[in-house]
């Protein structure tokens, strides 16, 4: 059967790397994929998250290249995840296993900005050129 995904978004958060008793190194994200759909003629927007888990070498890399905001590329497989709770209630997580990972960008040109930009208090730091005196020549 064929088992295959290939979604383009961007991490929600920062990688969570953890290790299994092997040494092998698993890391964890989530990204958020946009929908844009019309409806009527007017442009509507969904967002989906998904959760994403990557094993070994692909791991290592990933927990050392990825941040939160990061555009990627991923392409993997699905996964379900069943288990029972104390109370005996049945639960199921369906998740992407990476098994090819590119990344597209770096943090969204928005979230840039806003850490490149520091806060300036612009009426603090006017300063006052009516004055020729300190001009050289």
């Amino acid at each position: 059967m064929l088992n295959k995904v290939f979604l383009i978004g961007r991490l929600t958060r920062d990688p969570e790397i953890r290790f299994l008793p092997s040494g092998s190194q698993v890391t964890t994200f989530s990204i958020a994929v946009n929908r844009a759909y019309r409806v009527n003629n007017e442009w509507k927007e969904e967002t989906y998250f998904f959760d994403i888990e990557s094993f070994g070498f692909l791991a290592e890399r990933l927990g050392k290249q990825l941040n939160k905001g990061t555009q990627i590329l991923i392409e993997g497989q699905l996964r379900q995840d069943r288990w029972e709770t104390a109370g005996g209630d049945k639960r199921t997580k369906v998740k992407v296993v990476a098994e090819k990972v590119s990344i597209l960008s770096g943090k969204s040109e928005r979230q840039e900005k806003q850490e490149e930009e520091p806060d300036l208090d612009i009426e603090n730091s006017i300063e006052d050129f009516t004055s020729d005196e300190d001009v050289p020549f």
